[in-house]
């Protein structure tokens, strides 16, 4: 194995691009299918995604707004699907030029960013839309009648569920800081204050609704992940 290591280093620079090329258009063809899978079946999809709006009766204020939402649609959801086999040809790709050491560190924080990303979209779907949404629907519900835009819907709804993904990567940077020795789990830890103040603020920045609740649910969840980012770091002795 660690022969089969050392021959993959030295490896010309045509041989490099050639597996760089092959591994793109992989890739790509990955991405391709899931997307013309996800358009496929994106009545489905849709069906899904209007879930946490019970109740709510979705509009086509525009000629082909629902087509051009479908296609935006099955291409975040694409992207979505693709992306663990993407990244597992961005690994195959780098790891060959790594220490064991280097691997030991990307290998599981990439695993683990795809799994938190993963359930960050559950979060978002599960406890943050159907929050937002009851919020939205119940306010003034008396006075004017909840019809939407299927765009408005579908955009607030996507930015949501990606920006709770990417809220939820904080324990690896944090993992990643502290194996650096950048920071140690007592300076995180010493910061406790202004990460109730700054976990506030990236609540009310990533969530696209204005609604306290759902602000209130993102930013306990993102301070609850950083104390589960400090508790890893405890663990390994960093």
């Amino acid at each position: 194995m660690k022969k089969q290591w050392e021959n993959k280093t030295k490896m010309p620079i045509s041989e490099h691009l050639e597996e760089l090329r092959q591994r793109i258009f992989f890739s790509l063809s990955i991405f391709l299918i899931f997307n013309t899978i996800c358009f496929i079946y994106i009545k489905n999809i849709a069906y899904i995604l209007q879930q946490p709006a019970t109740g709510i009766k979705f509009l086509q204020l525009a000629p082909g707004e629902y087509f051009f939402v479908s296609i935006k649609v099955a291409v975040y959801a694409g992207f979505i699907l693709s992306s663990p086999f993407i990244i597992y040809q961005i690994m195959l790709f780098i790891l060959p030029g790594l220490t064991k050491q280097e691997a030991s560190l990307i290998v599981p924080a990439l695993i683990s960013s795809i799994i938190l990303f993963f359930i960050g979209l559950l979060f978002a779907y599960q406890i943050l839309a159907p929050a937002a949404l009851s919020f939205f629907i119940q306010y003034g519900s008396e006075i004017v009648e909840p019809l939407w835009s299927f765009e408005q819907y579908f955009n607030f709804i996507l930015l949501l569920l990606f920006s709770t993904g990417v809220a939820f990567q904080i324990p690896i940077i944090q993992i990643i800081l502290g194996i650096l020795e950048i920071f140690s789990s007592d300076n995180m830890l010493s910061y406790w204050k202004y990460t109730i103040f700054f976990s506030t603020i990236i609540g009310a920045i990533l969530t696209p609704s204005t609604d306290p609740m759902t602000q209130i649910c993102l930013s306990s969840a993102i301070m609850l992940l950083y104390l589960a980012g400090i508790l890893v770091l405890k663990i390994i002795n960093k």
